[in-house]
């Protein structure tokens, strides 16, 4: 209980950079990338019984942790990029999962204060999302080449994400969090289809 007081309170206050997931060691991951707090999201792990948490809080927990992967290679486009709407979308992304973010920890404490951590790799979407992260790889590169790894990366995150809010939404109690899910699935999905159009030119600027 105190632990989870803890963290909450760190994340909400954090929130304006990335907040941490809920129940991810970070003493098992790489710290050393460019991105402030980046970690090697590809090797996270479930909590310890996450599979058996309420659906909504694995939801909750694992979509938090799911957004710090895109908020962490989103800050890496500034320095990286000469695309002016390369910067749009990262700050897009960042403006909107930092928001969403925050509203799930403030629902995560108000439905399901004290519950242990429940981040789920097995959620549907989540290693979809999550096993094509490099941040290494991203964040030693600049230009079009940044370019079009990061979207080789987006793409499948977001992808990630929508399938997410699909489970969500089959199984689901509050009306809210529904939103939240259908909100998600819409964006994102307009988002990737921007994505792979840029994809498709700027990869043959790299050959």
């Amino acid at each position: 209980m105190k632990f989870l007081a803890l963290f909450l309170a760190f994340a909400l206050f954090s929130v304006c950079e990335r907040p941490p997931s809920p129940d991810i060691d970070h003493s098992k991951h790489d710290h050393t990338n460019a991105s402030p707090g980046a970690m090697d999201h590809s090797k996270m792990e479930s909590s310890p019984g996450a599979a058996e948490a309420p659906h909504e809080l694995q939801f909750l927990d694992t979509m938090i942790a799911h957004h710090n992967g895109a908020i962490d290679m989103a800050l890496l486009v500034n320095t990286r990029t000469q695309r002016d709407e390369m910067k749009k979308l990262a700050q897009g992304i960042l403006d909107e999962q930092r928001r969403e973010t925050a509203q799930m920890l403030e629902w995560r404490e108000k439905w399901f204060a004290g519950a242990k951590p429940a981040v789920n790799m097995e959620f549907p979407g989540m290693k979809t999302g999550m096993s094509g992260m490099n941040m290494e790889k991203l964040s030693s590169l600049k230009s079009n080449e940044f370019d079009v790894e990061f979207l080789k990366q987006m793409i499948p995150h977001h992808e990630g994400a929508v399938e997410m809010a699909k489970a969500l939404k089959a199984d689901g109690d509050h009306s809210e969090l529904q939103r939240l899910a259908e909100s998600i699935i819409n964006s994102q999905t307009a988002e990737i289809e921007q994505m792979r159009n840029w994809l498709t030119v700027w990869s043959a600027n790299s050959k």
